[in-house]
């Protein structure tokens, strides 16, 4: 098959959710329908002892949230889909959005019962700021929540979107029957019978003045329903293909992810208008998806995704060319060949060995501690891919280690994990304390659960009384090492070895940047686009 059909093929999306809304269990169903699994696990569950396939990692599985991005790929109708399911916690936003620079496309997963929360417009600035194509899932319709044209206002309202219902709901709560489709006119109704398979049955109506859709939902229900998609016709604009896919309009189906209500059509729907990859920049120039040479990005680093075997994977997004085994690549950054043996393709921690990759694809590249997070693979022309920087955390600790036996264990252990993006490590410059920064305090536990659990390291964090941390450069060598030596016990440097001022306050970050005009304080670390991100990021 030719380049430009493998890149056709391809529907690379994330799900993005505030935490609860459902977005595993969207995934599992999806997941489900497409074949890729036979049984839905289910995230919090006493009575179905399987969890969630994206769900791996086993605090995942204690707590029953998401703290890592998962990768699963699979085969529906003609298309090749690969699914990034993104931690919903506002604590590993970081990840969800270094995730979203690998995707195409997302969808947005909204509680109807609680609509649109803090955590869903934060990722809707993300999405924002890259254009990315959003279609919007309404779920638990099974549950009685707000009315569906306040919510629609809602979405409208909130996340400065328009937005184009393409499914419509036939009643709420206990009396939910299941959607119309109104990009295809047709009903079609779902069944509440062994939720955890696929339901294949379904009756298709397409003329709504059809006595027969009185016969299935009854009269009362199908007179609304007609009013409703009366209404819908003469308030909202036609779907438009290109306004969806500019980012401009947000396609919007209702459902209910543990019943299976809506998620087919959802499916249906989303492989036929969601993009296909599409060019990336980078420091030198726009990558073409169709240009012949191979090229590709890591977003994501993860260690001991099996404990058994303490291996190290390296999720590479491809942007252009084939990928192929065994064939040698350049990776930039270092400037060296490297080949791989082994790359893997992903059903979240089941991995299967593959000979070759498209655009889209993302393939997991057994690593010795070569790659960071946003590393760029080539066939030898020497560039930068942009846009996966780290901001400044928002909470400081210092680690302390409490079996002074493991301290390799626990140096290791923190390098790994720092790498992989779960936090960020900075050492002072004199003293040579460990400074853990992060988003949110659960990223603490889940080191330390990892650190104990994966590296044998026992450690604790003691809280340190830092604001913000600035990366700090200047064309004046001079300035920089005057600012070093009277400002040194704020001074630490990151993984890359690179200066980093510990600001106790914001007022004191402000002095500082006004008495030392040569110094430029950076907010994030990628510094090329860095104002950029302070102008757009958002604050999490």
């Amino acid at each position: 098959m030719k380049l430009n059909e493998q890149i056709g093929k391809r529907r690379t999306f994330g799900i993005i959710s505030h935490p609860d809304a459902g977005k595993t269990t969207l995934t599992e169903k999806l997941l489900l329908f497409g074949g890729a699994i036979q049984t839905a696990g289910a995230v919090k569950s006493n009575k179905i002892k399987k969890t969630a396939t994206s769900d791996f990692m086993e605090i995942e599985r204690q707590r029953g949230i998401s703290v890592a991005t998962s990768v699963m790929g699979f085969e529906y109708e003609d298309y090749k889909i690969n699914i990034l399911d993104t931690p919903g916690h506002k604590d590993f936003a970081e990840d969800t959005y270094r995730t979203l620079t690998a995707v195409d496309s997302v969808i947005l997963v909204i509680d109807c019962v609680k609509g649109v929360e803090e955590q869903t417009r934060k990722l809707m600035e993300v999405c924002r700021m890259r254009n990315t194509p959003v279609i919007i899932f309404i779920n638990k319709m099974d549950r009685d929540g707000k009315d569906p044209y306040e919510l629609l206002d809602e979405i409208e309202e909130e996340l400065e979107i328009s937005i184009r219902p393409l499914t419509w709901p036939i009643g709420m709560g206990s009396g939910f029957k299941g959607t119309y489709n109104l990009y295809e006119n047709k009903l079609e109704l779902f069944y509440q019978e062994n939720k955890q398979k696929a339901q294949k049955d379904s009756i298709t109506i397409s003329d709504l003045k059809s006595e027969e859709l009185d016969k299935e939902i009854g009269k009362s229900d199908a007179d609304i329903l007609r009013e409703d998609i009366a209404l819908i016709q003469g308030i909202y604009e036609p779907y438009d293909d290109g306004l969806y896919k500019d980012g401009l309009l947000a396609p919007v189906f209702f459902g209910s992810a543990i019943n299976n209500f809506g998620v087919r059509e959802l499916l249906d729907t989303f492989v036929r208008i969601a993009l296909s990859p599409k060019p990336r920049p980078t420091d030198v120039r726009d990558i073409d998806p169709l240009e012949k040479n191979f090229t590709g990005f890591i977003f994501k680093i993860h260690a001991n995704l099996d404990p058994n075997h303490r291996d190290r994977i390296a999720f590479c997004r491809i942007v252009s060319g084939k990928f192929e085994r065994n064939k040698f690549y350049t990776h930039t950054r270092l400037e060296k060949k490297v080949r791989f043996s082994n790359p893997t393709s992903f059903m979240a921690n089941n991995k299967d060995v593959v000979e070759e990759a498209f655009p889209g694809d993302v393939v997991g590249l057994y690593d010795t501690g070569n790659f960071k997070i946003g590393d760029t693979l080539s066939e030898g022309e020497i560039f930068q891919f942009k846009g996966i920087p780290n901001f400044s955390p928002e909470i400081f600790k210092k680690l302390v280690n409490k079996d002074p036996l493991k301290s390799k264990q626990l140096d290791k252990g923190i390098s790994q994990l720092t790498d992989e993006g779960v936090a960020q490590l900075f050492i002072h410059k004199f003293g040579n304390d460990k400074i853990i920064g992060t988003v949110g305090e659960l990223q603490f536990e889940v080191i330390q659960f990892r650190l104990l659990n994966e590296y044998g390291a026992a450690c604790s964090f003691q809280p340190v009384n830092y604001h913000k941390a600035c990366w700090i450069t200047s064309d004046n060598e001079e300035a920089i090492e005057k600012f070093i030596d009277r400002y040194n016990r704020f001074i630490t440097t990151d993984k890359d070895n690179r200066y980093v001022f510990m600001a106790e306050s914001a007022w004191s970050l402000k002095d500082k940047m006004e008495s030392f005009p040569e110094i430029e304080f950076h907010f994030t670390s990628e510094f090329k686009t860095d104002q950029e991100y302070i102008k757009n990021a958002p604050t999490w």
